[in-house]
């Protein structure tokens, strides 16, 4: 695995490090998560990190965006 250092704005770090907490997952977890459903599906679907967070929902990464917004409907 390899490790990538970005640069966030306080604001975006601070709602990743939330939403990794509620999910109980780490924030790298949270990102390769983020990441992956952001990519070009390539005929195979990759999730490193599925299942990890336990939400009980399947469909977390073709909803990332819509949920990170706030607007997943509850």
């Amino acid at each position: 695995m390899k490790r990538t250092t970005i640069k966030l704005p306080d604001e975006l770090d601070s709602r990743i490090r939330h939403e990794a907490s509620r999910r109980d997952m780490t924030v790298s977890e949270w990102t390769r998560e983020a990441l992956t459903a952001h990519l070009p599906n390539e005929g195979i679907r990759r999730f490193g990190a599925a299942g990890v967070g336990h939400s009980g929902r399947s469909d977390i990464s073709e909803r990332i965006e819509e949920i990170l917004r706030g607007e997943s409907g509850r």
